[in-house]
């Protein structure tokens, strides 16, 4: 099989920022769904097997979602789920299917799949559940981006700026931190400053969100977060 691009070109009213995939083996419905998703101002892109998507998205994983079909021939749908999972590749996943079944479906949705559709697909339903899965593509990216960057805020800081950090977090006053570092509370102050400039926090709610995202809490070891979530 071969990858397939039956859309060369968005339509005039595309919202090039975000793309539907439609992974089916069947042409006509392939054709039907991305003339739909166009009619409706999306851009699309489609493939005639599992294996050639796959491909692809390693190599080039765009803002999107995926309308898969759940029986094709080779990688079916739900391997194709697992695969992307596994190997971190997140991707919002519609599942349309002409003779789903209860366990395909459960095992589908917990695995993380914004909905399961059956054929013939109704054209309000189709473009719900299109309109969520953008919807968290960008919420998950947004927060992507916003862990990289507390997490390069935090790769600034120095060792004992980064127990610091902890410990504030941890709700303890300068006073305490000084005793339990070992250090003059004057200096502790300026460490304090320093971590909440590089840090970019205006106050301690803030600074306390941005280590909640490093997973630094009162009950975490200050050695540093275990990185950013994909």
């Amino acid at each position: 099989m071969s990858y397939v691009n039956e859309m060369d070109a968005p339509p005039d009213n595309a919202r090039p920022d975000q793309t539907i995939f439609v992974v089916d083996d069947d042409p006509a419905v392939r054709k039907s769904l991305t003339r739909l998703l166009r009619s409706a101002g999306y851009h699309t892109s489609s493939f005639d097997s599992a294996e050639t998507f796959l491909r692809c998205w390693a190599e080039h994983a765009m803002p999107g979602c995926v309308l898969l079909d759940l029986s094709m021939p080779g990688l079916d749908g739900l391997e194709l789920q697992q695969r992307l999972n596994a190997s971190g590749l997140a991707i919002p996943l519609i599942f349309i299917t002409g003779h789903g079944d209860i366990p395909s479906t459960v095992s589908a949705m917990k695995a993380g799949a914004v909905d399961f559709l059956s054929k013939p697909i109704r054209e309000e339903a189709l473009l719900g559940a299109v309109n969520e899965a953008l919807e968290r593509d960008r919420r998950r990216r947004r927060t992507r981006a916003e862990h990289k960057a507390v997490d390069r805020s935090y790769q600034t800081l120095t060792p004992r700026e980064r127990e610091v950090l902890a410990l504030v977090v941890g709700g303890l006053l300068n006073k305490q931190i000084a005793a339990a570092l070992g250090a003059s509370e004057k200096t502790v102050k300026i460490h304090r400053g320093r971590v909440m400039e590089k840090m970019k926090a205006r106050s301690v709610p803030d600074l306390v969100r941005a280590a909640q995202k490093l997973g630094i809490g009162p009950d975490t070891s200050s050695e540093g977060p275990a990185g950013p979530s994909r």
